[in-house]
């Protein structure tokens, strides 16, 4: 019984030791992307030292990667299903912005535009990885913008594909530039993305329609 608690409490430790240093290392790439990004100073601020660093992850590339992984797999966990409970799709659209710019104040915002902007056209597996994660967000929201206009939520314009591609660029532009800023950072990107929706950003009505127009507070 003790050995197997024993074993259990190496496991805790070990993951814990592991979470530490992913957020550590997704703040570090936030702030000064992967050619900056020094690994003492990882280890150092989620309060461990280097060599334990390498006992989870054999160099930088493997820890960016981890970290690419690692955002993929808790984004899904804490904002997907959040959107998923929406029946509406502009309701699911606006709360994925919502989400995510309320997961973002923890994980650093900039990860993944800075990985993007730094491996642009390059063949190399960190690009790669980040570019798979960015489709997959970009089809997620291509798919619910299809979803609204077949219900006559959303104007006619773009395709559905270059819509979602503004929609994403202005959720993680908008993150960016309010991070820190709570709570403003949630309210206005749920602004900016309804109006690159074609939405009102106060009423999140599309934009023109006559109710929006004639209704008054009463």
């Amino acid at each position: 019984m003790d050995v197997g608690e024993g074993r259990v409490t190496q496991a805790e430790r070990r993951a814990r030791t592991r979470g530490a240093l992913l957020v550590s290392a997704a703040r570090g790439l936030s702030r000064y992307g992967y050619g900056n990004l020094a690994l003492e100073q990882v280890a150092r601020d989620a309060g461990y030292t280097r060599g334990a660093l390498y006992h989870q992850f054999k160099d930088k590339q493997d820890l960016t990667l981890a970290v690419i992984r690692w955002i993929g797999e808790t984004w899904l966990q804490e904002v997907a299903p959040r959107v998923e409970r929406e029946a509406h799709p502009v309701a699911a659209l606006l709360t994925l912005a919502r989400g995510h710019a309320v997961y973002c104040r923890h994980t650093g915002a900039r990860v993944a535009s800075a990985l993007r902007l730094e491996f642009s056209g390059q063949d190399h597996p960190v690009g790669q990885e980040i570019e798979q994660a960015y489709e997959k967000l970009v089809t997620r929201c291509t798919h619910l913008i299809e979803a609204a206009r077949r219900a006559g939520a959303l104007p006619d314009g773009p395709p559905a594909r270059t819509l979602a591609l503004a929609f994403v660029g202005a959720l993680d532009g908008t993150v960016i530039a309010l991070a820190g800023q709570e709570p403003y950072d949630e309210l206005l990107t749920v602004r900016a993305v309804a109006g690159v929706l074609g939405l009102d950003p106060l009423s999140h009505r599309p934009a023109g329609r006559p109710t929006d127009q004639t209704e008054a507070p009463s």
